[in-house]
This record gives structure tokens, sequence and C-alpha cells, in this order.
């Protein structure tokens, strides 16, 4: 079993107060602040706060709060890299639901400077059923919002006393958003205006990007691992070896407050995300939601054998290349650089990322991770996105329900789309298929038929790969 003593490993200085136990943050926040903290004197040790009511996993607390993170994957050059690493940068664990008291105390300790969250997308929410005085609240703002006015009250409202505050849940402008949210709990509780001030101006409100495939805790393998290790760890998190973390900020606070000076960390501090995010959505979930559909009709399940068949990674990297890339607004080199660490990832051995995962509501991640770039590689050049159409050929005759072989395809999607597409099939009519697919304008938000050449485009592809197969098919887009 882990402990600090055994181990020589220090206790770091309560500085961070950590919303959210789980795999994600103790493999990415965590895990870079224990690489902070080994290397400046930044010197910040995690409470974490167990935001839901849950008995059936032990506390942090029974290993000292230390936990093994196993990186894997390919690195820049290529090669396959495998890293152990003991993280010490966890002090505690808070069961807010028994310990409230304990809670609310980390509000008094003036040491403390920075919130991290990761409660999932659907976290960040608002129900005016909370209460000031319920123990605790039953929404994270909620609690956060206790927690606040908790640190205003016992500092009697110093604005040098905030927090900066940096939720990691997968939602655009997070930080915007916990703040709107934090703000309507103010006011819902009548908690004055020199309060809504402070929170406003003493605290710093970060919206983040976070990317990075945790792949959590490694049942099948553990007894193995364990073996590697030497030691005994209920806490074991793996995850690949890419990561980034993207801030939007005062960079000179920022820099400064994290030591993040001098250090080689994947850590940017920008003044807006957007281009950040449309790079991610783009190369990375574009180039996932373009081979889904082309790879699964081929006879393929995970991600790395589509990344091991030749043609198919050509396709992607070139449809990545060739019509992704340009129809972003970023340094050239920077979304080259992005696309080689995306290509890695997709290789990556130690994960095993099935296409079906992938598929769930395929129409809605074409028109979001997709769409956007063959709308305006087409507006800024006049051409066709012929890879990417051919992705949503493959789309079409993906739901079909049924793969080359026989086998049936398990669909998920909304209702609506896949009763949509069971009658389309019945015709058999390609032409008549894609003018009524791109003509889901209530979907889309326009007519696809308008644009010039593309109806007959993907009614080509579509009825190439329907009556020759996909591999075949997939040889012909030049």
């Amino acid at each position: 079993m882990l402990t600090r003593k055994e181990l020589n490993l220090p206790k770091y200085s309560e500085k961070v107060i950590q919303f959210g136990e789980g795999n994600f943050l103790r493999c990415f926040f965590d895990w870079q602040l224990d690489i902070i903290n080994k290397n400046t004197d930044l010197n910040a040790g995690v409470a974490v706060v167990r935001p839901i009511d849950f008995d059936a996993v032990p506390l942090l607390d029974t290993q000292d709060g230390l936990y093994t993170a196993i990186i894997r994957g390919i690195n820049e050059s290529g090669q396959v890299v495998k890293d152990y690493t003991v993280i010490s940068s966890i002090n505690r664990e808070i069961p807010i639901y028994k310990n409230f008291k304990e809670y609310l105390e980390l509000a008094h300790n003036e040491d403390m400077r920075f919130i991290v969250s990761n409660t999932t997308e659907a976290g960040i929410t608002f129900s005016s059923e909370d209460k000031y005085d319920d123990e605790p609240q039953a929404t994270f703002p909620a609690k956060l919002t206790r927690l606040l006015h908790e640190r205003f009250t016992v500092f009697n409202g110093d604005m040098t006393k905030g927090f900066i505050l940096l939720p990691c849940e997968l939602i655009d402008y997070n930080g915007e958003e916990l703040k709107r949210v934090v703000l309507k709990y103010a006011e819902l509780w009548n908690l004055g205006e020199e309060f809504t001030n402070w929170l406003i101006n003493g605290n710093i409100w970060c919206s983040t990007l976070v990317d990075r495939i945790v792949t959590g805790y490694p049942r099948g393998e553990k007894e193995e691992l364990e073996k590697e290790l030497g030691y005994s760890d209920n806490f074991i998190t793996t995850g690949e070896y890419f990561y980034l973390f993207v801030i939007q900020g005062p960079k000179d606070i920022l820099t400064k407050e994290l030591k993040l000076e001098g250090l080689n960390l994947n850590i940017l501090i920008v003044d807006d995300l957007k281009p950040y995010k449309m790079r991610k959505v783009g190369i990375l979930n574009g180039a996932h939601t373009a081979m889904v559909p082309v790879a699964y009709l081929y006879g393929i399940d995970t991600v790395r054998e589509a990344m091991e068949n030749e043609d198919l990674r050509k396709f992607i990297e070139s449809a990545i290349d060739e019509e992704i890339i340009p129809a972003l607004d970023m340094d050239k080199k920077e979304l080259e650089e992005f696309k080689d660490a995306v290509i890695n990832r997709f290789k990556n051995p130690y994960v095993k990322h099935m296409l079906m995962d992938i598929s769930l509501n395929s129409m809605a991640k074409y028109k979001s991770r997709i769409l956007p770039q063959v709308l305006e590689l087409n507006n800024r050049t006049g051409k066709l996105s012929k890879k990417l159409l051919f992705s949503l050929a493959a789309l079409i005759r993906f739901y079909k329900g049924v793969r080359e072989n026989g086998d049936a395809i398990q669909l998920r999607d909304d209702k609506h789309h896949l009763d949509m597409y069971k009658e389309l099939w019945m015709t058999n009519n390609y032409n008549e298929i894609v003018k009524a697919v791109l003509g889901l304008e209530s979907h889309w938000d326009t007519d696809l038929n308008a644009v010039e050449g593309m109806t007959d485009l993907v009614a080509k592809y579509l009825e190439n790969i329907d009556k020759v197969g996909v591999a075949k098919a997939l040889k012909e887009v030049k």
C-alpha cells in the first residue's frame, strides 16, 4: 500500500480545491500539478471534494492521497512509451455529504487560491430548489456559491482573497457559464451587491479546453501492472501520452501564479479558446467522425486498426491535410503539428477505441465536426471536399443498417433519423436518398443540395460504396 512515509514524499500546502475525484482530473490536472510541484516552489496541495454521495469506493485518504498515473502512447518521435509516476499532489479527500463543515472550512484557509472542477457536462446547472442552508446543496454551482460566500464572509470581502477558477467540464466557455450560474444563485439567495461585485471582480473565472484520453482504472491489467510496480494500488489511473490544457485568462497572472515560466508543459494561456476549440473539433473529432462509417463498412472495428490499414490511414491523413486544415484559421505549422499528434494518438496501442462508440449520434457529429470545414473550403476555393463528402456517402450507407458481410449494424441515433433512413433505403434510389438527406434544412440549417455539384458527387459515391464496396470505392476518391 502506498504511504508518503514509505516513499519519502512531501505533503504540499493546500492551495487547490478540486471538485471531483475521478480518473480524468487525477490523470490530467493533478498529474500536471505534480510536475509543477516537483520542478518549482509552487508547493500546491489539493483538497478533493467528492461532490456526490457515494460510499462504494473508498476515499483517496486510504492511500495518503497517493496513486499511480500510468501514461502510455506514442511520443513525438513515433516511439511507444510507458511512464509510471506516483502522484503526490492530492492531500486528502472530503466527502461533502458527510463532512459539510470540513468542506466550508476550506474557505477559511487564506492560502487557498485555485478551484478546479470536472463534474461532467451536466454538472454546471442551476436548480431553484437549492437552498443556502442545505448541507450540501444538490448542484455543483450551488455548492460552489455557498463556499465562495463563506470565503467572502470570513475575509470581509477582501478582493485579494478570491480564487482562480479552472473548470474542466466539456462545454464551450465553461468558466463564463459557471460564473453565470453562480451569479444566479447569488441573486436567488439574496446575498447582496457587495458579494456579487466580489464574485465578478475578486475572482478570475477562466474558461478551459482540456484534451487527453484517460482510459482510467486498468481492471483487466491490474494484477500484471502491480507486479511491474512492485506494490498494490487501488487508485491506478491510465492515460494517453498526449495532453493539452488551454486556459483563457490573464497570461501574466496565470503564468506567475502557476509557476509555468520555463516549464516544458503543454499548457497554453490564451486570450480566446475559439481557435483551439475549432482545431480540436475539426482535426481530432472531425477525423474520428469521418473515419467511422468508412472504416466500419471496410470491416474494421477500432481506430487503431483503421490506422494500420494503409488505404484508410492515407484517406484520413489526406482529408485532414487537404480539406480540414485549409478551412481553419490558425497558423498552418501549429495545425500540422496538432495533426501529427492526432495521428499518433489514433495509433496508440494502449487505447482500444471502438468505432461503434464514436458512431453515437453521427448525424449531429457530422454537422458540428465536419460540415463547417466542407462549407468553408467550398466558400474559399469553390472546391468540393471529396474525401469528407465520401465520408458522408459512407455515413448514409452506414445508416442502411447492414455491413457488407451481411452483419447488422447497431445504429444509435435520434429516432427520427433512424426512421427516415429506414424509409429511404426501401427505395434504393441513390439520387433520391442523397437529395432527401442533403435537403434536411431542419438538421443542417441549410439545403445542402444548393451547393453546386454536392448532390451528384455524394450520390455517385453512395452508389459506388453500395454496389462495389467501400474498399474499391475508396480507391476512386482522388
